[in-house]
């Protein structure tokens, strides 16, 4: 009778954690994501109004990964330490209004600063949701925690892509579409900036929504994962820094993020070049692939928890965008056969996610694992410069889009490779296999 009551309170407490939460930082992500990447889709309009070549275009697009850099560490601990409502409502409010202020610039100068901002600003964001979803969610539930979340990426493009084609059109004010974009998409932030700080809570002893039964049960499930991790060993943050499975991750996250924002920022005008279709029908076919990635990250997250796995699950997904960008650099003369293939891609640029993320937790704890994390995502995410950058090079030097998408391919390679490299004994997969 006991372990069903017991039971009981398991399932009644799940549910209402991942209903109070998961919704509302799901939004907030999609908000992010929107923000981050939508210069992608005024790219078919800014660079020429603007005169940008495609090596400008790159660099501005992948300088929000050093702003980006250089605050990611500090966020990811003052939410462990601190107060994760208050430092996420603050970053959402600044990268809201920085993002509308993208929408005024006039020049080279311009962009390059306010897209360097908008890192610094942003800067915190996903590492900390990450270490946030530590406190309210078990191992055993965190990829799926975590997949729940990312299809925040693929929503946000699925649902930015076709919004951001629609103010293309649009000519308000006297002000291009391309810049109504930035601002329209810019203005959400701010306002749910501000709920962020009613809404969330910090920890479980803070949730008056769950009642006292709830709050000890994950409270105690928490604990005991905390001290069996340390009960093996227990890092410091530097000594963290210093493991060998936390280099090999951000090395691996460095590659998988060049293929992400490579092909993000790019893909609007890949299509656009290769199709001649309108703005609108290029925003709406470049939905398709991350239609695909929805789908795939729902069922590997599923899967890398039900079989507690979790290295096979991120490289099989990273050899796949190997495998559809390689393909499409095949055929870039034939816009249906690369729309398939950039599918294919797509589903793996998100499906090794929820998998990859579930990874440092796995084997460390507290400070240490919010460090790490920062680690991970900060290094990782300077990818997300040499990515766009590169391609934009290439494209400029070349004339064609091809070497740029062997690159990327490329890259992906690399990054399914270093996470092999992950030594499983580390880890708790196998500890509790």
């Amino acid at each position: 009778m006991e372990n069903f009551r017991d039971h009981e309170i398991e399932k009644r407490t799940r549910r209402k954690i991942t209903k109070r939460l998961m919704p509302f930082l799901i939004f907030l992500f999609i908000l992010a994501y929107i923000d981050r990447v939508n210069v992608g889709y005024a790219n078919l309009e800014m660079s020429k109004d603007l005169g940008f070549d495609p090596e400008i275009f790159g660099f501005g697009a992948g300088i929000f990964f050093f702003g980006y850099f250089l605050l990611e560490i500090p966020g990811t601990l003052i939410v462990e330490n601190w107060s994760a409502r208050k430092w996420l409502a603050r970053i959402i409010i600044s990268w809201g209004f920085l993002a509308i202020f993208m929408g005024f610039i006039q020049n080279t100068t311009h962009f390059y600063t306010i897209r360097f901002l908008l890192g610094l600003a942003e800067a915190g964001f996903f590492p900390g949701i990450i270490v946030y979803l530590s406190h309210w969610f078990r191992y055993q539930d965190r990829a799926k925690a975590v997949a729940m979340f990312m299809t925040a990426l693929p929503f946000a493009n699925i649902f930015g892509s076709p919004i951001s084609g629609l103010i293309l059109g649009v000519n308000w004010l006297g002000l291009a579409g391309w810049r109504w974009v930035f601002i329209v998409e810019g203005i959400p932030a701010v306002v749910f900036g501000i709920v962020t700080v009613f809404y969330l809570t910090d920890q479980p002893k803070d949730a008056d929504w769950l009642d006292e039964s709830e709050r000890d049960w994950i409270a105690g499930e928490l604990e005991r994962e905390k001290q069996a991790k340390k009960a093996v060993k227990h890092f410091t943050i530097a000594e963290a820094f210093r493991n060998r499975n936390v280099i090999i991750l951000a090395a691996a996250y460095f590659f998988a993020v060049i293929c992400v924002y490579g092909f993000t920022f790019w893909l609007p005008t890949i299509l656009k070049g290769l199709s001649g279709f309108s703005n609108l029908q290029v925003s709406l076919i470049a939905a398709l692939p991350y239609c695909a990635g929805l789908i795939a990250m729902l069922f590997l997250g599923w899967s890398s928890d039900r079989r507690n796995e979790r290295r096979w699950h991120t490289a099989i997904s990273l050899l796949a965008v190997c495998l559809g960008l390689f393909l499409s650099s095949l055929f870039l003369d034939n816009v249906y056969l690369a729309i398939a293939v950039f599918c294919l891609a797509g589903a793996g640029l998100y499906s090794y996610l929820p998998s990859f993320w579930a990874l440092p937790t796995a084997f460390l704890t507290e400070s240490a694992a919010a460090a790490s994390i920062g680690l991970i995502n900060s290094v990782g995410n300077l990818g997300g410069f040499a990515g766009p950058y590169i391609v934009g090079y290439l494209t400029n030097k070349t004339g064609t889009f091809y070497s740029g998408v062997i690159f990327l391919s490329g890259s992906a390679l690399a990054a399914a490779v270093l996470v092999l490299m992950v030594k499983a004994a580390n880890i708790s997969e196998r500890k509790q296999g």
